[in-house]
Order: C-alpha cells, then sequence, then structure tokens
C-alpha cells in the first residue's frame, strides 16, 4: 500500500543555491539521529500504524498489542537502568519515543503512560529495592500501570490534591483513600481496563503531621484479575482523540499498602511513624519530586514539533501538485503553491517548525545532562524546568494552528481522515492541556523571569541601581518620544530595500525579539513593586492585574529561545547554499514573530512606522523566495511513504494533474475540442463591434 518503492514526492526544479537535504535531515533530527533513524525504521511496520476503521474498543485492544511489539523490538528499554537490561540513555529515550507519533498518537502516549510516567515514577521516586521488585515487571508489560496524579478537582495544582496516604503505625501500613468526589484520580491511560497497578500520588501523613505529596505504589488487581477491595474504577468512554487509550478514573476506599510501597528517594517513614527526608524545605522536596517527572513535557515538545513537520510535509507536497484556475485563456492551470496568498498560509508555519525542532534539541541535550548527573545542580535542574514550561506551550499550540491550516489548505481532500490531519488534529488537541496546562507553564517561566529580573537588581550596588533606574527612564523617554522611531524613518527614506537593509537583519531581528522580552518584564517588575509591602490579598490582586502580560512575556522569551536555536544551527550548516536558504527560512520565522507583535514595537518606539509596514512585505519577498525550495525543506524532515501514509502526498495528485493536462492537449491537437462558449461571445463582441465602427465610417463619407 505504501511500500518504499512508491515516490512520495514530485521534485520541483530549483535555482541556485539548494539545500544540501540529506545535510539538513541531519541538523534536524539532532544529537540522538540514529535513534530517530531506528525508530523510523520501526514503525514502517504496518503492525504499527492507526487502524482509522477501528472502533474504541477495538482501538484499545489493538494499541496494547503494539505495546508488547515495543517491548520484543526493545524500543522502551533506553531509560532504564543497565544492570536491568536498560542502557541509561534518557536524552535516547526520548528522541525514540517521540518518532511514535506518526504511527498513531495513541500508541506513542500509551505507552509514555507504560514507561514515561508510570515506570519512571518507580525509577526516578523510587530506591533500588523498588528498582529490583516492579521494574522488570514495568519493563517487559507484566506489570501495566497507570500514573494516578490528576484530580477531578485538582489538575495543574498537584500540591492541592485531596487523596490521603495515613500511617498505620500498627500495622506498618498506609491508608490510601479519596474522602470526597472531587479527589477522585482522572484522566488516567490504562486505569479503565489495562493497569494492575498504579504510582498514586497522596498527602502523606504520619504521626499527626501532613508532610505534603509523596507517591506510592499500589496494587489495583490481585492475580485472579479482579480488582482488589477499595479499588474504584470507571471507564472515561469515547474523548475526542487518543481513543486507542483506555482513559479512566481511580478512587480509592482505605486501601492498605505496606509501609515499604511508598517510593521514598526523597521522603520515608520509619516503623513507629517518624518522617524523615535528605531535603529539609517542604516546598523544595515537593518541586524537586515533580521535577524527575519532567520528561512528559519534554517528549510532548519534540513529539508536537514532528507532528506539525508531518502535516506540512503532507501539504505543501500537495500543494506542489494541485492546481487551481489558470492565468488566462490557453494557459495552464497554477499549482497552489505558487500562489502568495498559499506560501503566506504554509511557509512560515514551516519556518516555526524548524525553529521548534532545533530548539528541542537544544531542549533534549539539557534534560539528558541533567537526568544523567552530568549537569544535575539545582540551577540545572531549575533551568530545565523553565526550558520545559517556555517550550513545551509554543509547540503544542504550533501544532494545532498547523494541522488546521494544513487541512483547509487542502481544502476537501484534507478533510479526508485518510489524509491524516483531522486525526493528528483531534489526537494532538489533549498535548496543550496535559503534562501541565500551557497557561499555567507560563506562568511558572514569567516568575521565573521576574526572580531572575529582582536578583539582577539586587546584586547591584547604590551607584549601580541610580545608573539603572537613570537608564530605565532614558529608555522610556527616548523611545516614548519617537526618537529611535525618527531616526529610523530619515535612514530608510520611504525604502522597503533600506528598511530591510537597516534594520531587519539578523543582529535587528535579535534585538527586537530580546528587547520585548526585557522590557515587558521590567514595566511588570515595577509595577509590582508594591506587593513586596502589601497585605496577601492585595499581593494577589497585583498580580492579578499583571498575569496576562506576565504570561505574554514568558511566551515572547520562549518564542527568543526558539530564534536563537534556529539562529545557532543555521550557522553549522553543511554548506554555503543550505545556510543561504536556512538564513531566509530563519528570517521568515524571525520577521514573523516581529509582524504578530508589531503593534507593541510602534507603541514602545522600537520601530518606525515606516520600518513596520516594510516586515510584511519582506515576509512576502521571503515567501516567493523560499517558493523553489520548499519541497526540498519538507523533504529534508526525512519521512517515507510509510510514515506520512497520505494519498495526497503519495505522487497520486501529480499523476491526476498530468493526466488532465494530456487530455486537453491532445483533444486541441486533435481539432475536435469543442468551442468554448465564452471565446464565441468574444468574438461576437468584436465582429458586433466591427460592424458598428465599419457603419460610423461609412456615415461619414
Amino acid at each position: 500500500m505504501f511500500s518504499s518503492d512508491v515516490s512520495a514526492h514530485a521534485s520541483h526544479t530549483t535555482t541556485t543555491p539548494r539545500i544540501d537535504i540529506d545535510g539538513v535531515t541531519d541538523m534536524l533530527l539532532g544529537t540522538w539521529s540514529d535513534v530517530r533513524r531506528q525508530a523510523r525504521a520501526m514503525v514502517k511496520d504496518p503492525a504499527f500504524w492507526r487502524d482509522g476503521d477501528l472502533g474504541k474498543d477495538a482501538h484499545r485492544e489493538r494499541v496494547l498489542e503494539q505495546l508488547k511489539l515495543l517491548v520484543e523490538r526493545k524500543a522502551i528499554h533506553r531509560a532504564f537502568p543497565t544492570r536491568l537490561g536498560g542502557q541509561d540513555d534518557n536524552g535516547g529515550n526520548i528522541a525514540g519515543f517521540e518518532e511514535l507519533v506518526t504511527a498513531d498518537p495513541s500508541l506513542q502516549i500509551k505507552a509514555g503512560v507504560q514507561w514515561g510516567l508510570f515506570g519512571a515514577a518507580v525509577l526516578h521516586l523510587g530506591t533500588e529495592e523498588h528498582h529490583d521488585t516492579w521494574l522488570p515487571g514495568i519493563m517487559d508489560l507484566s506489570i501495566p500501570g497507570a500514573f494516578a496524579m490528576t484530580e477531578i478537582g485538582h489538575g495543574s495544582d498537584v500540591a492541592a490534591i485531596g487523596t490521603t496516604a495515613t500511617y498505620d503505625p500498627a500495622t506498618e501500613e498506609f491508608v490510601i483513600n479519596t474522602p470526597f468526589r472531587a479527589a477522585t484520580k482522572e484522566y488516567l491511560g490504562n486505569a479503565a481496563l489495562h493497569g494492575i497497578a498504579a504510582t498514586v500520588f497522596a498527602q502523606l501523613i504520619t504521626d499527626g503531621v501532613n508532610h505534603g505529596v509523596h507517591c506510592f505504589y499500589v496494587p489495583l488487581r490481585g492475580e485472579d484479575g479482579v480488582d482488589l477491595p477499595g479499588i474504584g474504577r470507571e471507564d472515561d468512554g469515547l474523548k475526542g482523540g487518543l481513543n486507542g487509550i483506555d482513559n479512566g478514573r481511580l478512587s480509592f476506599d482505605h486501601v492498605r499498602v505496606p509501609r515499604t510501597n511508598l517510593l521514598n528517594k526523597y521522603g520515608d517513614v520509619a516503623v513507629d511513624g517518624s518522617y524523615t527526608s535528605p531535603i529539609a524545605s517542604p516546598g523544595r522536596r515537593f518541586f524537586t519530586m515533580l521535577g524527575t517527572l519532567v520528561q512528559g513535557r519534554v517528549s510532548l515538545d519534540g513529539a508536537a514539533s514532528w507532528a506539525s513537520a508531518l502535516g506540512l510535509d503532507i501539504a505543501i507536497t500537495y500543494a506542489g501538485q494541485r492546481r487551481q484556475f489558470d492565468a488566462g485563456s490557453g494557459t495552464d492551470e497554477m499549482v497552489l503553491l505558487d500562489y502568495g496568498k498559499h506560501q503566506r498560509r504554509l511557509l512560515p508555519r514551516l519556518a516555526t517548525t524548524y525553529a521548534s525542532i532545533f530548539a528541542h534539541d537544544e531542549f533534549l541535550k539539557k534534560f539528558d545532562g541533567v537526568f544523567s548527573g552530568k549537569a544535575a545542580s539545582d540551577t540545572d535542574r531549575e533551568d530545565l524546568e523553565t526550558l520545559a514550561a517556555a517550550l513545551k506551550p509554543l509547540s503544542t499550540w504550533h501544532a494545532l494552528d498547523t494541522l488546521q491550516e494544513c487541512r483547509e489548505a487542502c481544502g476537501g481532500s484534507g478533510f479526508m481522515f485518510e489524509n491524516r490531519f483531522v486525526g493528528l488534529r483531534a489526537d494532538l488537541d489533549i498535548y496543550t492541556t496535559f503534562e501541565g496546562d500551557n497557561n499555567i507553564l507560563l506562568q511558572l517561566v514569567g516568575k521565573r523571569l521576574l526572580t531572575d529580573y529582582g536578583t539582577q537588581l539586587k546584586e547591584k550596588d547604590q551607584r549601580q541601581l541610580a545608573a539603572f533606574a537613570v537608564g530605565q527612564a532614558a529608555g522610556k523617554v527616548f523611545h516614548g518620544a519617537g526618537l529611535r522611531r525618527l531616526g529610523q524613518a530619515f535612514a530608510d527614506m520611504g525604502s522597503t530595500a533600506r528598511s530591510v537593509e537597516f534594520g531587519l537583519r539578523e543582529r535587528d531581528q535579535q534585538e527586537l525579539l530580546a528587547d520585548r522580552v526585557q522590557q515587558m518584564v521590567a514595566d511588570i517588575a515595577m509595577r509590582m513593586r508594591p506587593s513586596a509591602k502589601q497585605t496577601p490579598d492585595e499581593a494577589f490582586a497585583t498580580f492579578n492585574e499583571n498575569q496576562s502580560e506576565l504570561m505574554e512575556a514568558a511566551r515572547a522569551h520562549g518564542e527568543l529561545l526558539q530564534w536563537e536555536a534556529f539562529t545557532d544551527a543555521v550557522r553549522t550548516a553543511p554548506d554555503d547554499g543550505t545556510r543561504e536558504v536556512l538564513t531566509w527560512l530563519r528570517d521568515l520565522f524571525g520577521l514573523s514573530l516581529i509582524e504578530k507583535h508589531l503593534a507593541w514595537h510602534i507603541i514602545n518606539g522600537r520601530l518606525s512606522t515606516q520600518r513596520a509596514a516594510s516586515v510584511s512585505r519582506y515576509i512576502d519577498r521571503l515567501c516567493q523566495r523560499l517558493r523553489p525550495h520548499a519541497q526540498d525543506l519538507v523533504d529534508a524532515f526525512g519521512y517515507e511513504p510509510e510514515h506520512l501514509r497520505a494519498p495526497i502526498a503519495s505522487g497520486i495528485e501529480a499523476a491526476r494533474q498530468d493526466e488532465a493536462r494530456a487530455y486537453y492537449a491532445e483533444l486541441r491537437a486533435s481539432g475536435n475540442a469543442p468551442v468554448e462558449e465564452k471565446v464565441m461571445y468574444k468574438k461576437a463582441k468584436a465582429e458586433e463591434k466591427a460592424r458598428a465602427k465599419a457603419a460610423k465610417a461609412r456615415a461619414k463619407s
């Protein structure tokens, strides 16, 4: 059906420069390119593909069987300890896992539940004894499990969950309990059907003291396959996507587990009920425990980026073959991608996808450094958390936007399930809210930016603070008075080319993007200064007034990170031609960000109206310049027909168009083509006009 000898693309003839497609593929696949290639080779097997004809129940069972195939192919063991058959390869594990999105996002996420959440909780929160007891069964899928953190009443606010784990020293057991309906664990993969155990997050209470959220290994079923006493299990049923996963709810009616089922790496309870922890601060302990599970956000960032690439590969291939409307009588119909508006729809999103993929590889290297222990200081861990919170929202929102635009750009063909867009769009919808709601994550980033800003101020002496204050004031006067805008207008002198030359190059893009982040954070910090002396209610009100702008600053910070990662990648291009084309693509990304926020740049005096107006015009020029390279740029994603599995990207559309053009050419050559009515009409009107002109001439004579 989609064998490797089927040509997926019809290449366009391009003028110099050309990109080295294989070289760019290497750049995009990144640090763990070998692992990604292995994973892609594996999922070319139709046994891993989504079957769109299956209903919910059959889809769930198919995905479970696919997990067993992953175990057989040794595709899920990379992150686990070598002594248990793993490879201690954290970065490679995530890279390989992300590639499953091309097969079926339900497969990717269910695998993530089993090994990236349930298994990772045992691995990172437990001790060696826990590893020896449970990890072998988790790795070989003889212990399918759920990750029970989220509750009906508390999603992102994990610290406030209602489930309790109260220690009973008389029996040396913890009593896991759901005290009210809103404390029911919700949206859990493997909970409705397949899970026989769960890692349950609950408030640890001993000797009458609540020591905060800890994680417990809780069996759900006995060897007879029947749920154990006190276990409540409900099926979430049909969802908006990812219906190959058996999401469900779990509740606990005074379920008892041994004291040793506490995953006690960061907090332990002795036989007598006394509590100890290597981390004295409850707040720091909580965030350390949650930080060990950041890989979910890392993997969603990468999977969403590559899902965007998959959609664009299909849509741009189709747009380079599908013809619509001619330029005039007797001319060929134009391919969609030759239209300026179509270029505007797809090419800036292509540029953003490249930026997202390059940023993700940097992110993944940071993750691997922390989890391997090579760079695992508190600062490194905090930086990793901030990166995750900054990039995951951008890539997941971008994926939804891109898949929807690709769907519309392919018209009715894009709405057909077989062409992938609608299925991917539905499945990736939830990526924006699980593993951290995107808006909450951006709020975390914003708070980190404010903290760093405050630290910079604290480190200044009185003289430096005075100079800083003067600089802030001077900056506001300078920009507010329009002096910078006036200087730009004078330099540009009405020319778009001059606007680009003097103000839209690499250095200028970086300055505009970075300056926006810095100024927004500084403005928010100044407005929030009174909160230090306010009551808690007043301080919250002050924060609430600035929350939206703080999150916008965080988003701008994430966009700057992506731009910088793209720029760094361009410098590693294998040849001058590749570097030039990728520079155009990077410029398209940077200027698209600036265009999106033009009002801010004008209001804050960063751009003159002349230069601001030139941004959109130059984006149009970049799209035209990149048009001949569009197919090369999506070919560089490295996908094969078995990954795309979209008939409209299989070459069939080019064949249809060629057949139609050949038919009409032969018909015209035969002399048997019917005369178009509009041609006859024009001819009749011309003859009528000639007769009138002749009659008028005769009358004059």
